[in-house]
């Protein structure tokens, strides 16, 4: 997992071409024209989920882990909380889907670590890196991000 902003993510990143397609299209001036759902980049191999949606608050965060993909986690504006923990250690409530690469469960809440991201910063998650998205930072709040997906076997 990497936390950084997106304009140093280029010196902590290694910058496949896969990553520099993804960093690039986080660049683009019209970014904040983009409508909510997928764009295509580079096919199967990276695309774009472009969201708006208010964070919530929970007791017992779901977390998330991908095999075939790694997230770049990209607040565009607003603020929440990515919680974080080895994806070993995640008790599974749902079991891996191979068609929506994902499986989903909970850890001890002491044992998740809480990530504040505000616009301009970058999550970047890995297969390994089980992770709980739109935390509320305090109280629930609007949040415009946009999750790139490349396929893990481009790196």
């Amino acid at each position: 997992m990497i936390v950084t902003d997106l304009r140093h993510i280029g010196h902590q990143v290694l910058m496949t071409t896969a990553i520099k397609k993804a960093i690039d299209f986080l660049g683009r001036t019209d970014i904040h024209s983009l409508v909510d759902g997928r764009v295509e980049i580079d096919g199967e191999q990276i695309y774009a989920i472009v969201q708006r949606y208010e964070t919530v608050t929970t007791d017992t965060p779901r977390l998330e882990y991908h095999k075939k993909y790694i997230d770049i986690q990209y607040v565009v504006s607003g603020e929440e909380v990515i919680g974080w923990a080895p994806a070993e250690g995640l008790t599974v409530t749902e079991a891996y889907n191979p068609d929506s690469d994902v499986c989903f469960g909970t850890v001890p809440e002491d044992t998740m670590t809480r990530v504040y991201l505000q616009a301009g910063q970058v999550m970047v998650l890995y297969p390994e890196d089980g992770h709980a998205p739109k935390l509320a930072a305090g109280a629930p709040s609007s949040v415009f991000k946009i999750v790139i997906k490349v396929a893990a076997n481009s790196f």
